[in-house]
């Protein structure tokens, strides 16, 4: 019996997948183990308490393991990379593949073959496999320079379109949710807050600024339907780059969507979609929403 082992270890929160050749036998979740986001100590006692709960829940031992891999953002940068190879090396046994986050959510859906996702959580990023295999991105360039029809936009271009409307004299409900949310007392208040250091959660907001949209506000439904449109540029951009280099061989891929922005809130997903359609009328969309930690379990079974 050959076990498989998949990590999909994020800015916030890693997922554990404990796998045979057929089935799950285990899950764990835990706080971060990217050493960009924590100390050792944090991350050290967060791999430990993962891989000690697969053991306890499957009775596979680590060391058993043939083949692990592990999907992070980062996986270049030498503080991340040489951190998990070594805890790796200490905990677990069998090959290590260590991927891209943006690669392992990519073959969730498409395992290896050509298609395009679209990807809008608390960041956002498009991504997509040409036919040669090759994997081109467009956004996902963070928060300050990107983050397109993100949860991090949404919120934060609702407090700046909610100020705005009050130059234009145009209602919204928009700034006082957000103080309502935030438990500030005035808009002064919520001025220094969304200004203030740290810089707050406006991913947080986006919730809010649906539920103002389906109400009828009409600066949250501007909003959002900017970030969908922005999504579907982004997309057009990254199937005009597949087209040039497939060249001849180029077939129109399909198109995934993933996070919370896009799965939850269906003004912006239903907007980026119509853009789509527009643009291309034959284009198909994956009506399935799969976890990340998939595609890292797949890469691990199929050691592709």
């Amino acid at each position: 019996m050959a076990y498989f082992l998949a990590i999909d270890a994020g800015g916030t929160k890693t997922e554990f997948v404990l796998a045979d050749e057929q089935r799950e036998l285990a899950r764990v979740r835990t706080g971060t183990i990217k050493r960009l986001r924590a100390e050792e100590a944090i991350t050290s006692r967060n791999w430990r308490e993962g891989l000690q709960a697969l053991e306890h829940q499957s009775g596979i031992a680590m060391k058993t393991i043939d083949r692990c891999c592990i999907g992070t953002s980062g996986e270049t940068v030498p503080l991340v990379a040489d951190w998990l190879r070594a805890a790796f090396a200490e905990s677990i046994g069998g090959e290590l593949k260590l991927l891209g986050d943006v690669e392992i959510a990519l073959d969730a859906y498409f395992h290896g073959q050509p298609g395009v996702l679209v990807l809008a959580g608390t960041g956002s990023n498009v991504a997509g496999r040409a036919g040669d295999g090759s994997i081109l991105t467009a956004g996902g360039w963070g928060p300050a320079m990107a983050d397109q029809g993100s949860g991090n936009y949404i919120g934060h271009e609702a407090l700046r379109r909610g100020f705005l409307a009050i130059d234009q004299e145009r209602p919204t409900r928009l700034l006082e949710a957000a103080m309502e949310f935030w438990k500030l007392p005035t808009l002064g208040a919520l001025i220094e807050y969304a200004n203030g250091e740290p810089t707050p959660k406006f991913s947080d907001l986006s919730p809010l600024v649906a539920q103002c949209a389906r109400e009828g506000d009409a600066i949250a439904q501007e909003v959002l339907q900017q970030g969908g449109e922005d999504l579907a540029y982004l997309a057009t951009l990254l199937i005009e780059r597949i087209r040039k280099r497939d060249g001849d061989s180029f077939v129109l891929p399909q198109i995934a969507i993933a996070g919370s922005a896009l799965v939850k809130i269906a003004f912006v997903r239903e907007t980026m979609q119509q853009k789509l359609r527009a643009a291309y009328p034959e284009i198909a969309f994956l009506e399935t929403v799969a976890e990340p930690v998939s595609g890292a379990l797949w890469h691990a079974r199929s050691g592709w």
